[in-house]
This record gives structure tokens, C-alpha cells and sequence, in this order.
């Protein structure tokens, strides 16, 4: 009966044909180009990246390790290739609204040289300019100027004198102006002569200087006209005489970028403003006195000329191709950019020169890779990206104003038009929650590109992965593998997997054998890495990760824990767990005891009464009362109770892998049937007594070997399993080569009746014409002993 479900030894592992390689060492193989075994995801990020549509962004979904970073760089260089280079963007003054600085945008290159060109203008027009207006020409046509109005003046002030002297006074011009000073005998009146006046001829002289005002306010206003008619004159002249100076300029600059509008218009302003203002280019700023410099108007100071400065916010001349970005932080501020501020003075000041661009900016017309762990856990990054991927343009603000709080006046600059492919990598977790929760992300990334942590193992994948480990060799300066050792590397991504059929697409765990076997050959002098280098890199890996598993293997040794390996116990079953301990995973034999007696509570799960007990377990549990009641209590209730525990065992169990072991167990608690010790168990039940596939299946098997290793193998012992586990058999050598001498047994099951013959040697019985299970099988025993029961409570 046994031996219809005991496994035989090539079942237990998928080996690597090293014949079927086809070469000697990975020397002889090319580098492998793209990615392994992700097709699915590949066909889902190539679509995404052709399509040009709003919204088509990309979420990568995977476990770390699968390739997905390494990949999305790959594929987005592939594409960024053949993009063009995106334009050059610049901030510069808003002549018009100072608060909002315009941006603009020119050909990939062109802004550095516009920012030179138009800085350049500036400091040739700051010695150009006062060179003009200290020259001859300049001061002869400005004196003529100055003589025109002085004769027109002096004809205005011997006007007022005539009207004066005919009031008894006389126009005099001060440091105050024009003044009117009293006569006396056709002459001007000392102040001697006015302090000796009486109190009416002082006032009689006030209402003649009244009576005067009022006659002369045509010729004084007419004077006060003359003179802002001298002012625009004299700005006239230097309007001329500078647009002469300016306008050259200019036209040159027009000539190299006037086919952009913007840049035509910004120009113009330039050149208008510069025309308004020409007295700041007066003088050089040599020339001035540390006290002229004082005196110098505000809106002139140093800080004026800034207004014509040009802020390069983005220079792309030195991209071969459309930017990829990978932001590492994405916070608010790195993300959209920022206006910064200096301290002058105790007074924080800033104008456009003082934007700063973000990774939006600099992944304009290309690639911008965000993790999205990273992006969530930023304050406000992930509502300002889609923000921007909504709206299409990026708008700096500040995160004062972001969050509602009252800041001092700040700048607003323009928004800029943006076209970016956004790539957020994340695992699926990330992905589900984000498309439940968040309306906005199924409209902004419509393509989930999901990584796989396995593919097939087909001779294809296999050459693929040697072509790999060929890659890393030459990438990193690895010495070369030779086909024992790729093969070995084959199997132990089988078993990464836990699937005789299928490879591990987490790469990363496959690279740090890489790693490690290469350092071993080079302790070792040899020039190549072959299998033995392979395997001892892994079995280290193990043990460095193995000092928990080391502890309780020493406790079942000495007898701390208790497990018996070898007899025949009734109502007593050793299951098995799967432990870790990050890096390493191990298999934890554990006893399961039941004890069955009189009474209806059913059955009693232990550890859930002490609430050690996951709620995956507790339905194992109740699964196995659906099962004895579907079995057992057809025509009469069952009369009876329970109790299941797992001994020592202190720690939270969860999981239903030990729902068939504890059935076992109950089963021959009520049978009184004992169950061999040597044989684990593991593997799920249904309400039909179907055994169901479990996860940790090599863990466990191999856990229960290293116990009974220990305690010493007498050819008996073995483990139970799901058949449909067999397929993800890959167990170590040392337990294959056991098998192979029959010191140890798989045995692979389909139903609970399979389960319980192994265990106790008795046949399960089936129904005979009268409905009735023969009385020397278990189901025989178990209905006899239920009657009993039945009967004995109905006496009472």
C-alpha cells in the first residue's frame, strides 16, 4: 500500500542536462541583451512608451529583485534614443508684472548662449552708454538745450519783474527758487529795513504779495512749464542718444533669435526699459563716490540690473538624447522645483533668479522613474505629480502656501508645458491599493506593467540565463563559469522558485551567488568557477543565515523540545512549519497532540482559546468539523469533544498546511489506533478530505531529515505531502541521495483515507451493500467507537 504513494528519488529534483548546455564555460556565450522570462511586462512597457496620449504613465509592479529598476533604465534609454532632444527653458524678467517672471523656451543649446548674449549687452551698454553721455556731442547739443530754455527763462522772470515792480516787489532766484522781495525806493528792502516795519505796513505788504500771487500765476505756471518742457527735452536727447547705442545691439541679438516671438518680444522690452531707465547706465560704476552711491536713487541700485539677467532654468546641450530622470527623493521640492531666498539685511528677499528647477523640469520630454514607496511616503510629492500630470504644466509654488500658511509676498512664475512619460516602480500591494483608493491614478497611469518572480524552464530561459550570468561576468569582471557551475546555478534558481518547472525571476538573490562563488575560486588560486565553488558559496550563505534553525535542531537533540522520530503513538502527529529569519527559511517539526472524550463541544482548537491562533488556522480547524460531521455524523449528532494543540509552542500560529495533521490525529484519538512517529505530515483538507497543495514544501521536508539525522535515520522515516507538491520538489543532495538508499521516504497523497492507511498501516474501509464500514478498518472503528458514545449518553 505504501509503496503506490512513495516517490522515487528522480521525482525529488529538476537537474540541469549540463550536455544539453552546449558550451564549455560562459566565455564562449554572448551577453544577454533585454530581460528573461518577462514578457507580459515587457509588452505592457513598450506600449506604454509608444503611446503619446495624457494618461498612458506607467506603474511597474513586481518584487524587488525581479529587475524591474535595471529594466525600466534599459527600456527608456532604448527609447530615449530615438527622441528628440527636448528644448532649453529660461526664466527671465517680467517687465510688465515683476511678480509673475516669464518663461521661455528655445532649441536644445540656445540658452546658455542667450544668457550670455543678453548679460554680455548689458555690460557693453554699462560702459558704452556713459562713455556717449560724457562725450562732446552729447554735451554740446544738451548746452544749446540748456541755453534755449535759460533765454526763454529769463524772458519769464523779466515778465514777473515787470508786474512785480509795478506791486512794490522784485523776483529773486535762491536755493528755494523763485522768491519775492519787498522794495523800497526802487530797491530791494534789507532785512533790516523789514524788521523795522510797522504792524500795518507789514501787513500792508502781505496783502500786496497776495494781490501779486494771484496776478503772476499764469507766468509762474508758465515757468513750471518751461521747465518739464527742458526735462523731456534733455530725455529726449538721451532717449536719442542711447537708442543709437542700444539699438545696434539689439538688432544683433534679434537677427540670432528673432525667430522665436517670445524671445523677439522679450527683447523689445529689454531695449524699451533700459530706454526708461538710461540714468542707471549714466555713469559707471567706478566713476561713483561711495557717497554718490548712497545718494544713489533705490530703484538704481546694484540690485536694478539684475532685472535683465537671465535665469537658465533648464540647459539640455548636454544630452545625447530625451532625459531620463531617476529621482531617488521625491519630495515636493525636488519634484517641482523651488524659489529660494537670501537673507540681506535680516529681510529675506528674492526675485527670478532664484528658481531653482525640480526633476519635472529636467525630465521634460523624456523619462521620469519615481519608487513609489519613496513618492508616498513625501509629504504632499504625490498630490503635486498629479497635479501636474492632470493640468499638464508645472507650476512652482511654495509649500508654505501648499499647506495654508501666511507668508510674505513671493514670486508666481509662469507655468511651464510639460511632456513626460512618468514610471513609478512599486510592488502590487502599492498598485491595488492605489487604484482602490485614489480616483485620480486610474486615469493618470492606465498601464500596469507586472513583473513575474518566475517563468518557464525551457531550454530557451536556460541558455538565456547562462547568457546572464555570461553578462554579469564581463560587467563586473567576474571570472568565467563553467558549465557545472551554470548548471548548478540553474537548479538552485529552480529552487528559489520551489517549481521543478519553472526559473526565478528575482535576480538579485541569483547575482549574490555570483558574487560569492567567484570570491571562493579566487581564495582558491583557480581561474574558473565550477559547480563545487557554486555550492559551497550557497551552503555559506545558508549557514551565515542558519543560527536559529542551529538552536532548535540542538533542542530536539537534547531533548529540550520534545518529538519522537521512531514508535507508534495514539492521538499524537508530528507537523511541520516553516520558519525564517529574513535571508533563510527552515522547516520546524512540531508535535500535535489530540485528545478525544465524551461531551458535545465539538472540537477544540487550543491555541485559539489562548489566541495563539491566526484566523487562517481557526478556519483549518472548523473545516475539519465540516468533514467529521459530512463523515461521521450523517444520521446521528456527534457526541463528543475535541481538544487539539500544538505542544511547546509559545509563539502565534497561522496558516491551515497542518489541517490534515491534525485530522490524522483526531482520527486516531477516537479509533484508538496509533499513528507512526516517523512519518511528518503536511498538507491541507477540505471539507471532502481532499488533500490540498501547501506552500514550504522542501523547507519541511528537509527540516524533518535534519531532525532525524540527528537522531539517527533507520530507513522508516520519511514525510507526507500533497501530491500536487510534487512538482515543487527540489530538495538538497544529501536528501535525494537518502532516498536513494531508502533511508528516507516521500510519500505523495490525494485524500485523507491515503493518508491514514500510511500512518497506521490499517486500511480506511469503504461502505459495504448495508452502508456499513467493516468493523477492523478505521472508518469501522471510528463509527463503533461514535455509537458507544451515542448510546451511552442516551442511557444517562
Amino acid at each position: 500500500m505504501m509503496d503506490q504513494f512513495r516517490l522515487k528519488p528522480e521525482a525529488l529534483t529538476s537537474p540541469c542536462r549540463i550536455e544539453d548546455l552546449g558550451f564549455e564555460t560562459t566565455a564562449e556565450l554572448e551577453a544577454l541583451k533585454g530581460i528573461i522570462g518577462q514578457d507580459r511586462a515587457v509588452e505592457a512597457l513598450e506600449f506604454a512608451l509608444k503611446i503619446k496620449k495624457k494618461g498612458y504613465n506607467v506603474f511597474i509592479a513586481g518584487l524587488s529583485g525581479t529587475g524591474r529598476n535595471s529594466y525600466a533604465h534599459s527600456i527608456t534609454e532604448k527609447f530615449a534614443k530615438d527622441m528628440e532632444i527636448p528644448n532649453d527653458w529660461i526664466y527671465v524678467f517680467n517687465f510688465k508684472n515683476p511678480d509673475i517672471p516669464k518663461a521661455l523656451s528655445m532649441e536644445t543649446g540656445l540658452g546658455l548662449q542667450f544668457k550670455k548674449d543678453i548679460e554680455g549687452m548689458i555690460e557693453i551698454l554699462k560702459k558704452e552708454i556713459p562713455i556717449a553721455f560724457n562725450g562732446r556731442e552729447y554735451e554740446t547739443k544738451k548746452n544749446e538745450i540748456l541755453r534755449t530754455f535759460q533765454q526763454k527763462n529769463q524772458e519769464i522772470v523779466g515778465e514777473l519783474n515787470n508786474t512785480a515792480q509795478n506791486s512794490g516787489f522784485l523776483f529773486k532766484e535762491s536755493e528755494q527758487g523763485l522768491i519775492t522781495v519787498p522794495l523800497k525806493d526802487d530797491r530791494p528792502m534789507t532785512q533790516e529795513e523789514y524788521n523795522n516795519l510797522s504792524v500795518e505796513e507789514m501787513e500792508e505788504i502781505r496783502h500786496r504779495s497776495n494781490q501779486l500771487s494771484l496776478e503772476t500765476l499764469e507766468i509762474l505756471n508758465k515757468l513750471r512749464g518751461l521747465e518739464e518742457q527742458l526735462r523731456d527735452a534733455v530725455k529726449r536727447l538721451d532717449k536719442k542718444i542711447a537708442y543709437d547705442i542700444i539699438n545696434y545691439h539689439i538688432n544683433k541679438l534679434t537677427q540670432r533669435y528673432g525667430h522665436r516671438r517670445e524671445l523677439r518680444e522679450f527683447m523689445n522690452e529689454v531695449e524699451e526699459d533700459i530706454l526708461e531707465n538710461i540714468e542707471a547706465f549714466k555713469k559707471e560704476k567706478e566713476q561713483k563716490e561711495p557717497e554718490e552711491l548712497l545718494m544713489m536713487p533705490l530703484q538704481f541700485n546694484e540690485n536694478f540690473f539684475n532685472r535683465y539677467k537671465v535665469n537658465l532654468l533648464i540647459n539640455n546641450a548636454a544630452l545625447r538624447h530625451a532625459p531620463i530622470i531617476n529621482e531617488t527623493n521625491p519630495t515636493f521640492s525636488n519634484l517641482l522645483g523651488t524659489i529660494e531666498y537670501k537673507n540681506e539685511m535680516g529681510i529675506l528677499k528674492t526675485d527670478f533668479m532664484e528658481i531653482k528647477p525640480g526633476s519635472l523640469h529636467r525630465a521634460n520630454g523624456g523619462f521620469l522613474i519615481i519608487q513609489a514607496k519613496e513618492i508616498l511616503s513625501q509629504p504632499h510629492a504625490w498630490e503635486t505629480l498629479k497635479r501636474t500630470l492632470k493640468t499638464g504644466e508645472i507650476n512652482i509654488e511654495s509649500l508654505n502656501k501648499q499647506m495654508g500658511y501666511v507668508v510674505t509676498s513671493s514670486l508666481k512664475p509662469q507655468p511651464i508645458p510639460i511632456d513626460v512619460k512618468v514610471i513609478i516602480i512599486g510592488d502590487a500591494s502599492i498598485y491595488h491599493l492605489l487604484f482602490s483608493m485614489d480616483e485620480d491614478f486610474k486615469k493618470l497611469f492606465k498601464i500596469m506593467a507586472d513583473f513575474d518572480v518566475e517563468m518557464e524552464k525551457n531550454q530557451e530561459n536556460v541558455m538565456k540565463m547562462a547568457k546572464f550570468i555570461a553578462a554579469h561576468c564581463r560587467e563586473v569582471g567576474l571570472k568565467d563559469f563553467d558549465k557545472t557551475a551554470v548548471a548548478r546555478i540553474i537548479e538552485y534558481s529552480s529552487r528559489l522558485a520551489d517549481h521543478q518547472n519553472k526559473l526565478s525571476s528575482r535576480f538579485n538573490q541569483i547575482v549574490e551567488v555570483l558574487y560569492e562563488a567567484d570570491t571562493w575560486a579566487q581564495l582558491e588560486g583557480v581561474d574558473q568557477v565550477t559547480k563545487q565553488h557554486v555550492e559551497k558559496a550557497i551552503q555559506k550563505k545558508i549557514h551565515r543565515n542558519s543560527k536559529y534553525e542551529e538552536k532548535l535542531n540542538e533542542m530536539f537533540e537534547e531533548g529540550t523540545l520534545l518529538i519522537d522520530v521512531v514508535g507508534e503513538k495514539i492521538g499524537q502527529i508530528n507537523g511541520l512549519a516553516v520558519m525564517g529569519t529574513g535571508e533563510h527559511s527552515f522547516g520546524k517539526p512540531s508535535r500535535i497532540t489530540v485528545s478525544t472524550y465524551q461531551g458535545k463541544a465539538g472540537i477544540i482548537n487550543i491555541e485559539r482559546e489562548v489566541k495563539k491562533s491566526g484566523s487562517l488556522h481557526d478556519k483549518g480547524v472548523l473545516i475539519l468539523s465540516g468533514y467529521l460531521g459530512c463523515k461521521y455524523a450523517q444520521e446521528k449528532p456527534m457526541s463528543l469533544s475535541v481538544s487539539v494543540s500544538f505542544e511547546q509552542n509559545y509563539s502565534m500560529i497561522d496558516g491551515d498546511s497542518a489541517s490534515s495533521t491534525e485530522l490524522y490525529a483526531i482520527l486516531s484519538s477516537i479509533a484508538q489506533v496509533p499513528i507512526k512517529q516517523n512519518i511528518a505530515v503536511t498538507g491541507s483538507v477540505n471539507q471532502k478530505g481532499e488533500i490540498q497543495p501547501i506552500g514550504g514544501v522542501n523547507e519541511k521536508i528537509e527540516g524533518f531529515f535534519d531532525i532525524c539525522k540527528r537522531k539517527g535515520l533507520t530507513g522508516e522515516q520519511g514525510v507526507m505531502i500533497p501530491k500536487q507538491n510534487i512538482k515543487n520538489l527540489m530538495l538538497k543532495e544529501e536528501v535525494i541521495k537518502a532516498v536513494k538508499e531508502s533511508k528516507f521516504h516521500i510519500y505523495a497523497i490525494g485524500h485523507v483515507e491515503e493518508g491514514i492507511e500510511i500512518l497506521t498501516g490499517i486500511p480506511a474501509g469503504e461502505k459495504n451493500h448495508k452502508g456499513e464500514y467493516p468493523k477492523e478498518t478505521i472508518n469501522g472503528l471510528i463509527t463503533s467507537k461514535l455509537k458507544n458514545l451515542i448510546n451511552e449518553e442516551e442511557e444517562k
